[in-house]
């Protein structure tokens, strides 16, 4: 583990490392893979599978997958398996008979994977469910990869306390977000200006209102560039997930809203920048490929061979830019607003982006409705006074219920609005 490393924001607690210690590595990293069979966990174990000899795999999770899984662990001599639903231990089971490989099932299980003695954790539990953990993993001082989003959206100020506290390392494996990570080390925090996430625009970045209002399932699937799961793509399409890694960058880099830009870059292959006060640019550049910045984590403090295509500018031919539109993209702006307004509006936003998401996959409103319902969940809890710091993952995730359950009495009439 890099325990040697300084932090970025020490005074702040952070516990983002942005200045490569060379503390050794030792020989065989001990790895755990939380979410090993998702698109994040094939990129994952994609990569280790190109380094046998660095890496011994001590666990792995699955929601559901139980074949998946069990394939993983047996090509991976894994020592630790387990699956989300706990009635799937028995198959799990049947499936590793005669393997030594030790099995769970259930919740507590998944967080018995993550507090196994691994150097290396690998956080791509998607969901809440995914928050106790990536804490387990925290706690005991890990070294996190970090690709589950809803551990900064619902739980930032205490999930980056207690990782401080615990002397864990937060390595951000999303691109955006390791992009920043790696220019932030060219400079001081007093020397900081603003970072930009750039984003991509999606498949409606160029689309009137009206169309993106009445756009179909198939239509929000399409992503020009990036191959991800359903509920990341609908997000791209809408932009929401830009609001999502607004409010990540401000919790894992201790910024202010106000620090924090967003910059349409229809390419993507710069992932982020940072503006200093020399006014130098820093960015990281790369082919769209998820494997670069979890490469990047794997590795660190070191640099390990990725199997990303080479980036060929001359090819490319040219790199373009434009300002967000957050009239036809409004859920941008509306990630900005629960930023700003804090205890508990992150988780809010969150929480009702996932509902409106799910609603709208099952043919229950339009496209254009997501941000609407997401904005009357929001506007709702604050007039009701729910507003209160979050101090605890049970709070968190109390507020991320509350937050689904208005959201879905909300939704008949946000889907009348549209009709």
């Amino acid at each position: 583990m890099a325990s040697a490393a300084v932090l970025w924001f020490g005074e702040n607690m952070s516990a983002v490392p942005l200045r490569n210690s060379k503390a050794a590595a030792s020989a065989v990293r001990a790895v755990t893979v939380l979410g090993a069979t998702g698109s994040i966990g094939d990129s994952t174990m994609d990569l280790l599978r190109a380094s046998p000899d660095r890496y011994q795999v001590e666990a792995l999770t699955a929601n559901t997958n139980v074949v998946g899984l069990a394939k993983l662990a047996k090509e991976f001599d894994a020592r630790f398996v387990a699956v989300a639903d706990p009635n799937l231990l028995e198959d799990l089971e049947d499936a590793l008979a005669g393997t030594g490989t030790e099995c769970g099932a259930g919740e507590s299980a998944i967080i018995d994977a993550a507090s196994r003695p691994a150097d290396w954790v690998m956080a791509a539990v998607s969901g809440a469910a995914g928050l106790k953990p990536a804490l387990a993993a925290v706690d005991r001082g890990a070294t996190v990869a970090l690709a589950n989003k809803e551990c900064l959206v619902c739980a930032g100020d205490f999930f980056m306390e207690r990782a401080a506290k615990a002397g864990a390392c937060i390595l951000p494996a999303d691109s955006e977000h390791n992009a920043l990570f790696q220019a932030l080390g060219s400079g001081n925090r007093e020397e900081l200006v603003r970072v930009i996430i750039t984003a991509s625009g999606g498949p409606f970045r160029t689309w009137a209102s009206a169309d993106i209002e009445q756009a179909t399932l198939a239509q929000a699937l399409k992503h020009p560039n990036w191959s991800m799961g359903q509920k990341i793509t609908i997000d791209s399409a809408s932009m929401m997930n830009k609001g999502l890694e607004v409010i990540e960058a401000s919790y894992l880099f201790a910024l202010a809203p106000d620090e924090i830009d967003v910059l349409v870059h229809p390419q993507s292959i710069i992932h982020g920048m940072v503006e200093f006060s020399d006014r130098s640019v820093v960015a990281q550049l790369g082919a769209p490929d998820m494997r670069t910045p979890i490469a990047h984590c794997l590795g660190w403090p070191d640099r390990i061979v990725g199997p990303a295509a080479k980036l060929d500018l001359a090819k490319i031919g040219q790199l373009t830019f434009e300002a967000p539109d957050f009239g036809r993209f409004p859920g941008l702006r509306l990630a900005y607003d629960a930023l700003r307004t804090g205890n508990g509006a992150t988780t809010v936003y969150n929480a009702a982006n996932e509902v409106a998401v799910a609603a709208f996959i099952a043919g229950k409103i339009r496209f254009g409705a997501i941000a609407r319902l997401v904005e009357a969940t929001m506007d709702a809890w604050i007039r009701s006074g729910n507003l209160a710091p979050l101090t605890s993952a049970d709070d968190a995730i109390d507020v991320d219920h509350s937050a689904r359950n208005r959201a879905a009495t909300l939704l008949p009439q946000i889907a009348a609005k549209a009709s």
